[in-house]
C-alpha cells in the first residue's frame, strides 16, 4: 500500500439550509496534497471554494444541512473527532487558515503582537510571555519590523496586515495552511512580495498550502499542483506544469483563455453564461450549457472521473 498523503479529501460535501432551498455549496469534492507541497484551488466567484476551505478546516455555519466525507490529515481521519476533539488537536495545531481581508480578521483595538500569540497561549498552552516571543519569531519569517509587535492593525498597510496575518497562521507550527485569497485588495507589487514570502517560507519550514484565487498568472508562481472548480465540484486535478502548459476540461481552457499574456496577440476570451444554480444543480455535466463542445450526452449524465496521471470530469477524456 503506498505512503497516505499530508492530506486526503474524499467525497466532501457541504449542503447550506437557505430560504429559498439547500445549497450544494461543495458536492462530491475528492484531492490529495502531499507534504512540501502547495496545491492551487481556482474557479469562478461562487463557485465553492471558499466553503471547501471551510468545510476542511471544519469552520461551519449554522445553516449547515449536510456535512459528510472522510478527511485523512496525516494518515488520521479528522472527521472521526467530535468537535472539541477537533479544537484541541486539529485546529491550528496541524491545520490553519488566512481569510480573505486581514484588516476585517484582525481586531482593531488589539496589538497585532498579542493577536499573533493568543494561537499559541491557547492551542500550545504558552506562557505569554513566551507566546509573545514565538510571535517575534514568526514577524522575522514573514518580514515584519519586530517594533510591529506593539501596533494596531490600522496602523499598517495592507501588505503588513496580510504578512500578520500569515504569521498568525503560522504561530504554531501547523503542517498546512489554508490561504483564501490573500492577496485581495492588495496591489500588485505587493501581490508579488507575498507570494515571494510563501514561497520562502514552503522551502525553509517545508509547509504546505492550499492557495484559493482568481489570480492564476501571479499563483503559477507558487503552484506544485492545481485544482480547477467549477459549481461545487472539481474538475481537473494535475501537476502545475501539465495544466498551465495543456489544460485538459473546457473550462480549464477557457479559464486560461481568460489571463492576458505578455507575449503573443491572442487577446484574452470570456467564458459565456452564467454558472448554474447549486440549488438545482443540472443532473449531467454542470459545465454543459456553457460549454463550446458540449453534446447531448453531457446534459443529460454527470461524467465519470478520467485519470491519466491528473484527473478530468469530462465525457470528451473518459475513453
Amino acid at each position: 500500500m503506498s505512503e497516505m498523503p499530508l492530506l486526503h479529501v474524499e467525497d466532501l460535501k457541504l449542503f447550506f439550509r437557505t430560504g429559498k432551498g439547500t445549497v450544494r455549496a461543495v458536492d462530491g469534492v475528492n484531492f490529495d496534497l502531499e507534504s512540501n507541497h502547495a496545491v492551487v484551488i481556482v474557479g469562478e466567484s461562487g463557485c465553492g471554494k471558499t466553503s471547501m476551505a471551510k468545510a476542511i478546516l471544519r469552520l461551519l455555519p449554522r445553516n449547515v444541512e449536510s456535512y459528510s466525507g472522510k478527511i485523512y490529515l496525516n494518515g488520521v481521519d479528522t472527521m472521526a473527532y467530535n468537535d472539541e476533539e477537533y479544537r484541541r488537536q486539529v485546529r491550528w495545531r496541524k491545520m490553519s487558515m488566512v481569510p480573505q481581508a486581514a484588516m476585517n480578521a484582525l481586531n482593531p483595538v488589539l496589538k497585532v503582537g498579542d493577536q499573533v500569540a493568543e494561537p499559541s497561549i491557547i492551542h500550545s498552552a504558552m506562557h505569554k510571555e513566551e507566546a509573545l516571543e514565538q510571535a517575534s519569531k514568526m514577524f522575522q519569517h514573514v518580514g515584519v519590523p519586530q517594533d510591529f509587535l506593539n501596533r494596531y492593525a490600522f496602523e499598517l498597510s495592507g501588505g503588513m496586515r496580510q504578512r500578520v496575518a500569515i504569521a498568525m497562521a503560522l504561530v504554531t507550527w501547523p503542517d498546512l495552511i489554508v490561504l483564501d485569497e490573500p492577496t485581495s485588495a492588495l496591489d500588485v507589487l505587493t501581490q508579488a512580495n507575498i507570494f515571494n514570502v510563501l514561497k520562502e517560507l514552503k522551502g525553509e519550514l517545508g509547509l504546505s498550502f492550499i492557495l484559493i484565487t482568481h489570480d492564476i498568472a501571479t499563483s503559477s508562481e507558487l503552484a506544485d499542483s492545481v485544482a480547477v472548480m467549477y459549481a461545487g465540484q472539481i474538475v481537473e486535478t494535475g501537476d502545475a506544469h501539465r495544466f498551465f502548459a495543456e489544460p485538459l476540461h473546457p473550462y480549464s481552457r477557457k479559464l486560461m483563455d481568460s489571463v492576458p499574456r505578455l507575449r503573443g496577440t491572442q487577446e484574452p476570451d470570456f467564458i459565456v453564461g452564467q454558472p448554474p444554480s447549486l440549488i438545482n444543480p443540472p443532473t449531467g455535466c454542470r459545465f454543459a450549457a456553457r460549454c463550446p463542445q458540449s453534446h447531448s450526452r453531457c446534459a443529460e449524465e454527470p461524467p465519470t472521473v478520467a485519470e491519466d496521471g491528473r484527473t478530468v470530469k469530462c465525457w470528451l477524456h473518459v475513453k
